[in-house]
C-alpha cells in the first residue's frame, strides 16, 4: 500500500530480497521481533498485521478492496499518458453505472 518494492522493504528491515520474498510468500514465518521490527518501519502497530482476525468475513472483503483501489490509484498514476488516463477514467465511469 505504500509503493515500496520487495527490494526496498528488504533493504528497510535489514534483509535480503530473497527473504523478503520468502516472508510475503508464507515460505517463512516471520519472528515477533521481525514483526516488531517491519511495524516501526511502516510506522503502524504491531496489532496493525491481525486487524479482522476474528472478525466477519465483511472485514476481509472491505480489506481486500481498499487494497484493490490502492493497487489501481497506484498503477493509474504511473500511466504518463494523459488520453489513456481519461480513457481510463471514462471506463470506470461507465463500468459504475449500474
Amino acid at each position: 500500500m505504500l509503493g515500496l518494492s520487495q527490494q526496498q522493504m528488504a533493504e528497510l528491515i535489514g534483509v535480503t530480497y530473497q527473504q523478503a520474498h520468502k516472508y510475503e510468500r508464507g515460505i517463512n514465518r516471520i519472528s515477533a521481533g521481525r514483526l516488531f521490527e517491519i511495524a516501526q518501519v511502516l510506522g503502524v502497530p504491531v496489532d496493525y498485521f491481525f486487524d479482522g482476525l476474528g472478525g466477519a468475513g465483511r472485514e476481509n472483503e472491505l480489506h481486500e478492496r481498499q487494497r484493490m483501489c490502492l493497487e489501481v490509484a497506484r498503477n493509474f498514476s504511473q500511466i504518463d499518458n494523459k488520453r489513456h488516463q481519461e480513457a481510463l477514467s471514462q471506463l470506470a465511469r461507465a463500468l459504475a453505472v449500474k
